[in-house]
């Protein structure tokens, strides 16, 4: 049986482990792909919002990049790929 000093100990070490298998899906900005696409793309790919893709939009623009989705490598990878496909610059970190 554990005692609750030990169950504390577990209970924190699952959490790192789940906080260490997020990443995020960064979108960098280009002078290419009009804000019109980088909204529609990011309302197909990554399931935004219409409100949620224009402000992410508006802070690549602005600041030169986004992080636009998190969650785990899998997911993400495929999300990079279609992204990547429709020209835009997006990194997995």
């Amino acid at each position: 049986m554990m005692n609750a000093t030990q169950f504390n100990e577990l209970e924190d070490s699952d959490t790192l482990l789940l906080e260490v298998d997020q990443r995020h899906l960064v979108l960098f900005n280009d002078e290419v792909n009009s804000f019109d696409d980088v909204i529609r793309w990011l309302v197909e790919v990554c399931n935004h919002e219409t409100i949620q893709a224009e402000q992410c939009a508006y802070i690549v623009h602005y600041s030169g990049k986004c992080s636009v989705k998190t969650g785990t490598w899998e997911d993400l990878q495929p999300r990079a790929v279609a992204l990547l496909d429709r020209g835009l610059s997006v990194e997995i970190m």
